[in-house]
């Protein structure tokens, strides 16, 4: 695990990120100011991982990378995007159980005689 704090500018970057959005969920909806905070995170994260790639394996930028990385995971959670990882639904997609035609949807009910309005008569 890197030990490695993210630089200042990364931190002040997600920090300015966050509170814009926060500010944009009170005037617009949560998905939009999530959406566009992800956009702008995502953007960020880019960037730090073509600077890796240039500068070769500097600690400075996985620690930044991290920090996106974190930082993207939290406003995914906001917005309830799921990665890839396990299912909470224990069916396998795609066989989901559906009710059948016809079929009852428990035992049936003993409703007693119906008299149809006439009472008492034969």
């Amino acid at each position: 695990m890197n030990t490695e704090p993210a630089s200042d500018e990364v931190t002040d970057s997600i920090a300015h990120i966050e509170m814009h959005r926060q500010e944009m969920a009170k005037e617009a909806s949560l998905a939009s100011a999530c959406s566009e905070a992800l956009r702008k995170l995502q953007e960020l994260l880019k960037h730090e991982q073509e600077e890796l790639q240039k500068n070769g394996p500097d600690s400075q930028h996985k620690a930044n990378i991290a920090a996106l990385t974190g930082a993207i995971e939290r406003v995914k959670r906001l917005t309830g995007v799921k990665n890839a990882g396990p299912s909470k639904d224990r069916r396998p997609e795609g066989r989901r159980q559906t009710p059948m035609r016809g079929a009852n949807a428990g035992p049936a009910r003993n409703k007693g005689r119906r008299t149809m309005g006439r009472r008492g008569e034969r």
